[in-house]
């Protein structure tokens, strides 16, 4: 059973994770304008992970004996200066969720909470490869500039992404 505090932490994350899935395609609908499609196919990749995170804290809240509480999903961003703040904006979000689910593990250790602190494991390690894969892409968009041949090379890269990465 969940405490009430986990509860509604994990409820808060649920609603962050569909919060960052909205941010993810309105950067798809970003690129989708300037027909950079593999840029947008790469955040429209981001959306499911996104809505997949948030469905997996849904269906634990409910395998504890929890209720989820779904909550409004504020505005995302919709205007970027370029691909690389768009880029460097979608590092800034997932730096934050990351500390969203260091904060979730604090309360599910002083709570005594073994089985949320294991299950959040994996997304302590999720954040890990979203942080990283985020970067390696503005390491690219910082190396190319915006030089157009070198933006569709990265563009073309980016279209290979599949579902799971």
């Amino acid at each position: 059973m969940l405490s009430k505090r986990m509860l509604d932490a994990l409820n808060e994350q649920v609603n962050a994770e569909f919060y960052a899935s909205y941010l993810y395609l309105s950067m798809a609908t970003y690129f989708e304008e300037r027909s950079l499609n593999g840029f947008a196919h790469w955040m429209r990749a981001q959306w499911q992970e996104e809505v997949e995170h948030a469905m997996k804290i849904y269906d634990f809240i409910n395998e504890r004996g929890g209720r989820v509480t779904l909550k409004g999903i504020g505005d995302p961003a919709t205007e970027f200066a370029s691909p690389l703040d768009c880029f460097e904006k979608a590092l800034e979000h997932e730096v934050k969720v990351t500390g969203m689910i260091n904060n979730l593990v604090d309360i599910a250790d002083e709570e005594k909470d073994r089985a949320t602190h294991v299950f959040l494991h994996w997304f302590i390690e999720e954040q890990v490869e979203e942080e990283a894969g985020v970067n390696e892409i503005i390491d690219m968009l910082k190396m190319v500039g915006d030089k157009g041949h070198a933006m569709l090379m990265v563009d073309r890269q980016l279209a290979q992404r599949g579902a799971d990465k």
